[in-house]
């Protein structure tokens, strides 16, 4: 049995989404989560970016499994993508995450290959050395889990993500009884949910977004859409529950909203008054009055419904003066501008639009609060816990430092907090815990089909291309002589309107006839084509900056005949 545990998170620690972390034994290793993030603006044409796993995979025959803590995209998205590298180890989790991740998986054709093992908050289950303890977390997706994990060297407790909700809409709340007693245990270590830890007091009610709905609900005069996370279950309860009080029908718009409510509906997560939900075709036949629409597109994605409404290309939903859209999420960093977007065009449509930056709309209303605690939480969960080290996880590096100086006003020795990003390590042995040697925790993109084969140099092609455009130069030699067979061609596009560049285009062409006969004798058959390509980039790239201050991407093509 080893004497040293490592703790080495692989995403979320240091930014928003991609969560991962791996509690290493030495002879035995868990993972818990394993999701996605959105891409950012510069990570022009990518899909979504996914954990680097290369540290577990030489550590296989020691991986015992992977635990889900909830299921959100930022801990669950990865899955279909690390699953088939990581040869298909078993998966624990709660039961409505483990119906959403089937789902997920019947998508990539894997659900064959993976077992989904379902637990529940108390329950306990043996991964080699480590065993592990569940207990319920209260979040904004029902069956959330924190993780008490008894190690080698000591009892680590993981928080998930969590809030003390004590009204909450559809689920238990956070268990309480259970993390005091946990505080009786001799913590060796805490990580804890840090994404809130820079606003003071507390994290509102679910309930408060009630009050808000009933009252939007009263006085909207057309059609309400609603736009929430598909997997935000207790909200699309809210919208349920309150279109039937004011006797609305419900239509479900978003391939993932519908399947999403589908799930949590048949795992009765999700209750439904009879009768109230229809189908998209069936809109036409009830005035805008008694209609709700639940829709996908609360951080603007191009493809979501409601950026297709709002740009008026959705196929059966078109915006019309009178309707009140409800956006019931803050925007994810770096998805703000698509957010902003698409609120102008509804508002150009002519919808009232009710949405926040912070879960305040225009009015003071909220239309949105937050899964996760502040700091008044944050300083409950530490309270209760009492641990010997703390290790804040889940926000960017500004909330990390936040929560460690709310553990340290509780405390906690300031050396014993270790405020570390994704790829370092901690390890703990019996009675000390030091860094330990970083591993690789860098981003992999999905972009299409390929996964991790868009790397930093093709991004960087990317940024040259959408900022200046491309100009390719195409020379025909002739293959014996090497001498020029007729005058360079050259294409662009995104760089100038080549028509309406002539004179520059006729002096660039001048100057790779002038490399060409430089190269000696008309550029002899032997000559190194690379050299002489090189030359060509280096003379048209100070041709054009000094014409243009422009760097398109230049790429000569010799063609030999």
């Amino acid at each position: 049995m080893s004497d040293r545990v490592k703790v080495v998170p692989l995403g979320g620690v240091g930014e928003v989404g991609r969560n991962m972390l791996v509690v290493d034994s030495g002879d035995d290793l868990i993972v818990i989560d394993a999701g996605v993030m959105f891409p950012e603006s510069s990570m022009l044409g990518v899909d979504l970016v996914i954990p680097d796993i290369s540290y577990l995979l030489d550590k296989l025959d020691r991986l015992r499994g992977i635990i889900v803590t909830h299921g959100h995209e930022d801990h669950t998205g990865a899955l279909p993508y690390v699953l088939p590298q990581l040869d298909f180890p078993p998966i624990y989790t709660s039961r409505l995450t483990a119906g959403l991740i089937q789902g997920k998986l019947q998508e990539h054709r894997l659900d064959d290959h993976v077992s989904v093992n379902t637990i529940s908050g108390g329950d306990q289950i043996s991964l080699g050395a480590l065993t592990v303890e569940f207990f319920h977390v209260c979040h904004s997706i029902p069956d959330g889990l924190g993780l008490a994990i008894h190690t080698p060297v000591g009892l680590i407790v993981h928080s998930g993500d969590f809030k003390f909700d004590h009204t909450p809409i559809n689920e238990g709340r956070t268990d309480v009884a259970k993390l005091a007693d946990l505080g009786t245990q001799d913590v060796l270590c805490l990580l804890s949910d840090s994404t809130y830890a820079d606003l003071p007091g507390y994290t509102p009610s679910e309930r408060v977004v009630a009050a808000t709905f009933e009252r939007v609900f009263a006085a909207a005069p057309g059609r309400i859409i609603v736009t929430t996370f598909a997997s935000l279950i207790s909200r699309v309860q809210l919208v349920l529950n309150t279109a039937a009080h004011f006797d609305r029908k419900v239509c479900l718009v978003g391939r993932s909203m519908v399947q999403n409510c589908g799930i949590a509906r048949d795992l009765g997560y999700l209750s439904v008054p009879a009768g109230i939900l229809i189908d998209l075709e069936e809109l036409d036949n009830y005035p805008p009055e008694r209609l709700v629409l639940v829709s996908t597109g609360s951080q603007g994605e191009p493809t979501s419904a409601l950026a297709r409404m709002a740009n008026r290309d959705h196929r059966q939903i078109e915006i019309v003066p009178g309707d009140t859209v409800v956006i019931s999420a803050t925007p994810i960093p770096g998805n703000e501008e698509l957010v902003h977007r698409t609120v102008d065009n509804l508002f150009r449509l002519g919808a009232n639009v009710l949405w926040s930056r912070s879960g305040h709309d225009g009015s003071g209303q909220r239309v949105h609060v937050s899964g996760h605690g502040s700091q008044e939480e944050l300083k409950l969960m530490l309270s209760l816990i009492r641990p010997q080290y703390f290790i804040p996880i889940h926000g960017e590096y500004r909330h990390l430092v936040h929560h460690a100086r709310i553990a340290e006003s509780l405390g906690v020795p300031q050396s014993n907090i270790f405020v570390i990003e994704d790829g370092e390590v901690v390890e703990f042995g019996n009675g000390w815990a030091q860094l330990g040697k970083p591993v690789p925790a860098g981003y992999v993109f999905v972009d299409g089909l390929g996964v991790g084969d868009v790397g930093n140099v093709v991004l960087r092609d990317r940024r040259v291309l959408a900022q200046d455009g491309i100009l390719v130069a195409l020379i025909t030699v002739d293959r014996h002589t090497g001498e020029l067979v007729g005058r360079p061609d050259i294409v662009t596009r995104g760089f100038v309107y080549a028509r309406e560049s002539e004179d520059l285009m006729d002096e660039a062409r001048q100057e790779i006839e002038s490399v060409l006969a430089g190269a000696g004798d008309g550029a002899a058959a032997d000559a190194d084509w690379s050299t002489v390509k090189g030359k060509i980039q280096g003379v048209l790239r100070r041709l054009f900056y000094k014409r243009t201050r422009r760097r398109p991407m230049i790429l000569p093509v010799v063609t030999e005949v």
